[in-house]
């Protein structure tokens, strides 16, 4: 036997039980498309946007989003506690007279020496 005949058998033979499906799914009322060509037709995803409505309620919602940021941002910051610390006239006073009594005692050695 002739492998084109062969071939064409099968085709008949799968057309045949196309129909017979489709009969039987069209008593159901599941009616599909069984055909090669409506199978292998390629669906194309249908494009989804936002509606002039959707898009007002996002922007009000970034908005509001935003203005809540800048308010947070406009709070001054607490005040930190730790700093610098400042030292008193007096306390200044008394390390600088500590600091020339031992620069005279240094220099006073220097000179015995």
């Amino acid at each position: 036997m002739d492998t084109r005949t062969i071939l064409a058998d099968l085709k008949a033979e799968l057309n045949r039980l196309n129909k017979a499906i489709a009969a039987l799914e069209s008593l159901d009322g599941s009616a599909t498309a069984t055909t090669p060509a409506a199978k292998a037709a390629p669906t194309q995803a249908k494009k989804r946007g936002l509606t002039p409505a959707g898009r007002r309620r996002l922007s009000a919602m970034m908005k509001a989003r935003w203005a809540a940021r800048r308010k947070q941002a406009a709070k001054p910051a607490p005040k930190q506690t730790r700093g610098r610390r400042t030292m008193s006239p007096a306390a200044r006073k008394k390390i600088a007279e500590a600091q020339r009594k031992r620069w005279a005692a240094r220099k006073k050695a220097a000179k015995a020496s």
